[in-house]
């Protein structure tokens, strides 16, 4: 009967533990949350002018000591190429087979992974507050983050078509930035992010009453540190 109890008692305490939500801080204390993240584009001049910061943070490259065995005998420099490429391909096949829920996609981008989820499958339909779905996705997400720590990370928030695009970039910011608390929250540095709201442009479907779904979504760029 003691067992019983104890089994008992252990069952309740996981099954509340699993129903605890996620609630995003309060927006005062956004910035002590995100102090460290870029709120500019990923491009590689920024990359660059960050990686001071990323390294004082304790961010890895992907041509740092750890590889030095790999990058013992031939061209460096392609040496180097070819080791971003099989980390960046290892970090792609561990998010797909992690994420195979509908509205998420994930594509290749050179060397760079694109993580595509479309607002309503991380976004509570009525509230724009991460929903119990989007939080197990971001976890996820963070998960395979935290493991592969030589690389920088653009979230970029975007919307639909909408006439006020002041409104539109301060919706697709809030978006991002979200997604940004989330993963500051759960173990990953935010020297490796860079935050863009980036309103409705670069649409990637029709701006009919489908296509619009789509495009109000959030791009996680994943980039490798070098």
């Amino acid at each position: 009967m003691n067992k019983q109890k104890i089994f008992l008692s252990l069952f309740l305490l996981l099954s509340l533990f699993s129903c605890v939500q996620y609630v995003t801080p309060e927006r005062n204390l956004w910035g002590t949350y995100l102090r460290g993240a870029s709120f500019t584009d990923m491009t590689a001049e920024a990359k660059v002018a960050k990686k001071p910061v990323y390294l004082g943070a304790g961010g890895k490259l992907i041509n740092s000591e750890i590889y030095s065995a790999k990058l013992a005998y031939g061209d460096k420099v392609a040496n180097e190429e070819s080791v971003a490429v099989n980390y960046m391909s290892n970090l792609e096949n561990e998010l797909y087979d992690s994420l195979r829920k509908p509205g998420i996609s994930v594509q290749r981008a050179g060397t760079d992974v694109v993580v595509i989820l479309v607002r309503d499958a991380f976004i509570q339909m009525d509230a724009p507050e991460i929903s119990d779905t989007g939080s197990d996705t971001l976890w996820l997400i963070s998960k395979v983050l935290q493991k592969y720590d030589a690389t920088f990370i653009e979230i970029a928030g975007y919307t639909d078509s909408m006439r006020d695009q002041t409104a539109a970039r301060a919706l697709s910011l809030d978006m991002a930035e979200r997604v940004t608390l989330f993963f500051a929250q759960h173990k990953i540095n935010t020297a490796r992010m860079f935050v863009v709201g980036r309103g409705s442009a670069r649409p990637i479907a029709a701006q009919d009453d489908i296509g619009r779904l789509t495009n109000r979504r959030v791009e996680i760029r994943i980039s490798p540190a070098r």
